[in-house]
Parts: structure tokens; sequence; C-alpha cells
């Protein structure tokens, strides 16, 4: 479903930690897109394996875990779509997952929607150990592999010359077994790929003279959840990306709201935010167009 997650109405702030607690049901998300995306993480791993998957030696147990986490959880709240045996589960009307021939936190991954990443305590912070990393949102898992929230977060405005770096590194040190949060980040790329590693920047034709300028874009939407895993002490980071047309926008009920908030958050963002973001060039012409779409 499009827009199953607004966060720039207002609900969420860019460039915030913006933390909620969620429900165990609510843990994991499965819609109309479950076999299309789980057809593609199976290929990029198929042909990007390095690219889309690591693990250090030693994450094993922890592997387990998070494998161990995602079968009860499918077992418990989704057995309309998975077959769930000993050493195999089916995906109804989709592939099935050998849970003997892969790397346990590839396994876990190949049956959800989540890209799944442990992160692990050390002296300079919580580190990168594995990932299953098939959608990023412009970001390398192996540039980032191995590193501590501060260098992985060095080009996020503000992370950690303010508050925000001091924050999260709060929470990552005080999560409580079995305490469940979600956050959310949006971004707008001009492409419909999942696969999106490079730093994102829009196309230079689409500018105020296009025919419908918002039309050939997509409202990337990150839904994050955090979870500490009971053996390791490990922290499991799943990233569900929602990738929506706008070009759905102007059909949506709610698509005042939407666009008047998403105006809202545009204007907002200072330059630096505008440049991570990759929006410079596009923010006044974007603000236009969602001002008209929300009169109309």
């Amino acid at each position: 479903m499009a827009f199953a997650h607004t966060p720039y109405d207002g609900t969420s702030h860019p460039f915030t930690v913006g933390l909620k607690p969620i429900a165990h049901s609510e843990w994991l998300e499965t819609d109309e897109q479950l076999i299309p995306q789980l057809t593609e993480k199976a290929r990029l791993l198929d042909e990007r394996y390095g690219d889309v998957f690591q693990v250090e030696p030693g994450t094993e147990d922890a592997q387990a875990e998070v494998l161990d986490l995602v079968l009860a959880y499918l077992a418990e709240h989704r057995q309309d779509l998975y077959r769930i045996n000993e050493k195999t589960v089916q995906v109804v009307n989709g592939p099935d997952v050998d849970l003997m021939t892969f790397p346990q936190l590839e396994a876990a991954a190949r049956l959800v929607q989540e890209d799944l990443v442990l992160m692990r305590s050390s002296a300079s912070g919580y580190r990168l150990v594995g990932a299953c990393l098939c959608f990023p949102s412009s970001w390398s898992l192996s540039e980032k592999f191995g590193r501590a929230m501060p260098a992985i977060h060095e080009s996020v405005p503000g992370f950690n010359s303010g508050r925000m770096g001091t924050v999260v590194s709060r929470l990552f040190e005080n999560l409580k077994l079995g305490q469940l949060v979600c956050r959310y980040n949006w971004s707008i790329y001009d492409d419909e790929k999942l696969y999106h590693p490079e730093a994102r920047q829009l196309a230079s034709n689409i500018t105020r003279d296009h025919p419908a300028p918002l039309a050939p874009l997509f409202l990337r939407v990150e839904r994050q959840t955090l979870r500490r895993l009971a053996g390791s002490g490990d922290i499991l980071f799943t990233i569900r990306i929602h990738h929506d047309p706008m070009s759905l926008l102007k059909e949506h009920p709610d698509r005042a709201a939407i666009a008047t908030g998403l105006h809202r958050q545009l204007l907002a963002l200072d330059p630096a935010q505008l440049s991570y973001k990759g929006l410079v060039s596009h923010r006044d012409m974007l603000a236009e167009a969602l001002l008209k779409t929300a009169a109309h």
C-alpha cells in the first residue's frame, strides 16, 4: 500500500532520533511487495553477494538468535504466508529458503522484506559486525562495515557535532531486553530501484518546466527498528523500505495533508541537510509542486 508511513506529516522530524516504542506484533512488516522484494533480494545475493552481505567471525551465535527470532515471529503472526519446517521455510507463492544452506543472518533476511544489521558493543561504540543490506538508501555496506556509529554517520549533518550522536550512543547502551523501538527516515529518489548504495542526486531535467515534476519521483521511507539480543547482547537493527511513486499522490484521499507536511519539512531543511538529501537544486521546485498537489 502506497504511503503506508508518512513521517513527513509532522509525526517525525528529519535529523532527529525520534524513537517510539512498538508492540512485538508490529516488529516486522509484510505487504503486497513481499514476493517482489524477496525475489529482488535473492537476485542481489546471487549477483552481488559481497556488496550486500558481510559478517565478522564470532557472530555465529548472534546470527542464530536473529534467525530464531524471525522464525518465531513469522510462526506466531504470519502463518498465512509461511510454512516453516525444521530445515526449510516455504514462502507462499514465493521461494523456498533452505535454512541449512545459508549463513543464518542471510537465511533470516531472505525471509523478510527488512534488511538486517547486527551492531556489537566495542570501546569505540557500537560497531557494524554483520548485515544483509540489499536495499541501502545511499550508503555502502563495504564502506561502513566494521565501523562504529560515529564513523558510520560521519556524513550525517549534526550527528557527531550535535546532540544526536550522544543520544543514539546512550540509547544503544541502555536499550533493554524485550524493548522494541522504531523510527523513520524519508528521502526522495528519481528511480524505482531499491538497491541504492550511491549518494543520491535528483536528475537535472526535473525542473519547474517539467509537465509533471513529481511524476518521475519516489518518496522513500525507511522504517527502522531496534531490539537487543538476549544471548549476545548485540543490537539487531532492521530497515524496511517503502518506495512510493509520487505520481500516486494526486489520487490519494489524504494528498493535501501528505503534500502539505512534506512541503513544510522541505522548507525547514538547512543547507547541509538539503545537500545530504541531494535536494539543493530541487527544493523550491518540489515545494511549489507539492503546494499545487495539496490544492487540487
